[in-house]
């Protein structure tokens, strides 16, 4: 049996996807099958070629990370979605993605499959929580098993220490951090364990 894990996420200037790789290197540790998957870009060329870190982001991932389909979620067992916060909730663009996903719902397509969320802000108090908790509402709606990493394991303590979910105060200027990127492989490798006890 092998778990089928999608990372979804948003990231602009290349934190959140930082994070999003850790959490699916850390899937595939697990033999997860993984689909690392941008959401499509709403923002207008002139607010991105504002930020040269926005638009040197944008032209690196256009081409190497598909964007994220509906049948992506379709095929996965488990949801690993990330975000930057974006004044305490998730960004437009995520949740644009997840404003398609009616019929997916309607169908019962998210039933019983563990979801999980992870986040960066500019400030250590910049919303991550809350912007976790906005994630997490829509797996209540989903009917999704929620897979915190809770304080399971000293990585998580290491990075900061946030049960919610795995999160990066991006104000330094500066990627995410080895502790914090072990704290993501840890939360994928939770995430595809946790899938598999479900199936099995």
């Amino acid at each position: 049996m092998q778990a089928r894990v999608a990372v979804v996420y948003y990231s602009a200037t290349g934190n959140v996807h930082a994070l999003a790789e850790a959490v699916a290197e850390g899937a595939r540790s697990r033999n997860a099958e993984v689909r690392l998957r941008r959401v499509p870009e709403l923002a207008p060329d002139s607010a991105i070629d504002a930020n040269p870190a926005w638009r040197a982001h944008v032209d690196a991932t256009k081409n190497s990370v598909q964007e994220a389909t509906l049948e992506d979620l379709e095929w996965a067992t488990a949801y690993a979605f990330g975000t930057p916060t974006r004044f305490g909730t998730p960004t437009a663009q995520l949740k644009q993605f997840i404003d398609t996903t009616g019929g997916l719902w309607n169908a019962g397509v998210f039933h019983n499959k563990p979801a999980t969320s992870f986040t960066s802000a500019m400030n250590r108090h910049g919303g991550q929580e809350s912007t976790i908790l906005a994630l997490n509402n829509v797996f209540y709606h989903w009917g999704c098993v929620i897979v915190p990493p809770g304080y399971t394991d000293p990585l998580i303590f290491n990075a900061g220490g946030n049960p919610y979910g795995v999160s990066w105060p991006s104000g330094g200027g500066e990627g995410p951090d080895e502790a914090v990127l072990e704290a993501a492989r840890y939360q994928g490798r939770h995430l595809a364990d946790i899938s598999l006890r479900l199936e099995s």
